[in-house]
């Protein structure tokens, strides 16, 4: 029985997309190489429509960041390859390192929640300089000065040579910095999150980390950490789920 053949606008139709982003996807070689008619059309055979299933059901959803979406992108390839196979595996490593980066980004707004009920009284202690400070908290001298100048931090003074004085206020709000940042959240997130504690709220501070104030226009997917990782964890179950229906069907049916 001869290969039954699409047109552009078929597959469009099956998959519940413009026929201008069936053509893109194909441009990004996240379908296989299609072949053309005598009369120049292009001949997309099932194989396609499964790739075009999966890319979509991966490009749908707001844009993840670009080690997330790279990661996504590997399982199209494998499908493209028609090695469903290795996109099975793929995706379940995905959803392995989701996990993963969602127990971590969990721990350090727990954390940070702990942090905020018992922080460190001023003290009187000798202030270090940044360099001392750098080695301390496991981070460069240049991301503390970054952290400083994106408003994470205050560090006041030395009123004679202008120096930086960390006490161990700076350095513990020093250290919450660079635990959350490790755990992938954007500077805006942290920021918006000491904008609440400066302001004398200390609980619910892993809500403010995911929830953009209505005057930050730009988002992007560590902006709100947890929300991307958990519709990431959704969507990798979903393409786990319809790799393993391709598998034992042959057919990727949404």
């Amino acid at each position: 029985m001869p290969e039954k053949h699409f047109r552009t606008s078929e597959l469009a139709r099956a998959v519940g997309i413009h026929p201008n982003t069936v053509r893109r996807y194909v441009e990004w070689g996240l379908v296989p190489p299609v072949e053309r008619s005598p009369a120049g059309y292009r001949l997309f055979t099932q194989r396609h429509l499964d790739c075009l299933r999966l890319a979509r059901l991966i490009y749908a959803p707001d844009y993840p960041g670009l080690a997330l979406r790279a990661a996504s992108n590997e399982i199209i390839q494998c499908a493209v390859l028609d090695d469903w196979a290795g996109a099975l595996q793929k995706a379940q490593a995905y959803l392995a390192a989701i996990k993963a980066e969602l127990v971590a980004a969990n721990q350090a707004a727990d954390l940070l929640e702990n942090w905020a009920q018992r922080r460190t009284a001023p003290s009187n202690d000798a202030p270090l300089p940044i360099h001392q400070v750098s080695r301390l908290v496991g981070a460069s001298q240049d991301a503390i000065r970054n952290w400083e100048r994106n408003g994470l931090i205050r560090v006041p003074r030395n009123a004679y040579n202008n120096y930086r004085l960390f006490g161990k206020k700076e350095i513990e709000r020093l250290s919450i910095i660079r635990m959350l940042t490790r755990a992938g959240y954007s500077h805006m997130a942290i920021l918006r999150m000491f904008l609440e504690l400066d302001a004398g709220k200390t609980r619910h501070l892993k809500k403010a980390l995911d929830t953009p104030r209505l005057d930050e226009d730009v988002f992007y997917a560590s902006d709100r950490w947890l929300s991307t990782l958990q519709a990431q964890e959704h969507l990798a179950l979903k393409l786990i789920h319809q790799i393993e229906q391709k598998i034992a069907s042959g057919e990727l049916v949404l």
